[in-house]
């Protein structure tokens, strides 16, 4: 449990309840491999956490953006608990380092960790909830994920890269552009799906993602780079 501790101590946190903690680093696919582990896997938990997630980068949008109409607020609040995000932030603060993977998972390091860390980063925040209450659980948000607003404003990374997409293909080729899935893999919870973006029968871009949603939208991305539409 040392690596716990040393977590916990750089990210400024402390639980109560260790057990909560032990369950939001506890993947899935560990447990397959250590069925003597004694804590259950973090689902539950980054089910929980998302909705807190959620409700705590609402409200500080809607305090601190007063001027903002509520489309833009939506998708800079996309922006910044979207998978590719969290997965960042989860990196930056080190649960790559403690989360708990059966030895295969531990050895991928593409798409499929990224989904895993983002989903930890939830399962963390559902367990700061439950172990502290809302308090507990914002104040690490507005630590770890919210400073992340500026540079998402900054470089407009919170445009709707699917809309922009459509507004160009509809202005420079008078078509709209469709999505088509590629590829699918994985298990229901752990689904990856690659996705094209086309105008007329033309593959402009692929993305990747954990939903077609997320992965329509990185092909939009790169589509959109592919044309030099940015």
């Amino acid at each position: 449990m040392t690596n716990f501790s040393k977590f916990e101590k750089k990210l400024k946190i402390s639980f109560e309840n260790q057990a909560l903690l032990f369950e939001a680093l506890t993947h899935r696919s560990y447990l397959n491999e250590n069925p003597s582990w004694g804590y259950p896997h973090n689902e539950r938990l980054e089910f929980l956490g998302d909705a807190v997630l959620e409700l705590a980068v609402t409200d500080h949008l809607f305090r601190n953006f007063p001027d903002k109409p509520e489309g833009d607020l939506t998708s800079i609040r996309a922006a910044l608990v979207n998978a590719s995000m969290l997965a960042t932030v989860a990196t930056e603060i080190g649960i790559n380092d403690v989360v708990l993977l059966s030895r295969g998972e531990a050895k991928d390091v593409g798409r499929a960790r990224a989904s895993i860390l983002a989903n930890a980063f939830e399962a963390l925040v559902g367990a700061l909830y439950l172990d502290g209450g809302y308090p507990a659980a914002d104040a690490f948000i507005q630590r770890q994920l919210i400073p992340k607003t500026a540079d998402i404003l900054e470089k407009k990374l919170f445009r709707d890269a699917k809309s922009v997409f459509q507004e160009k293909a509809q202005e420079m080729a008078a078509l709209t552009p469709a999505y088509r899935v590629q590829k699918e893999w994985g298990p229901d919870h752990d689904k990856h799906f690659v996705v094209g973006a086309y105008i007329g029968e033309e593959l402009i871009g692929e993305g990747e993602g954990p939903s077609k949603q997320i992965a329509e939208q990185n092909a939009a991305e790169n589509a959109l780079r592919a044309k030099d539409w940015q």
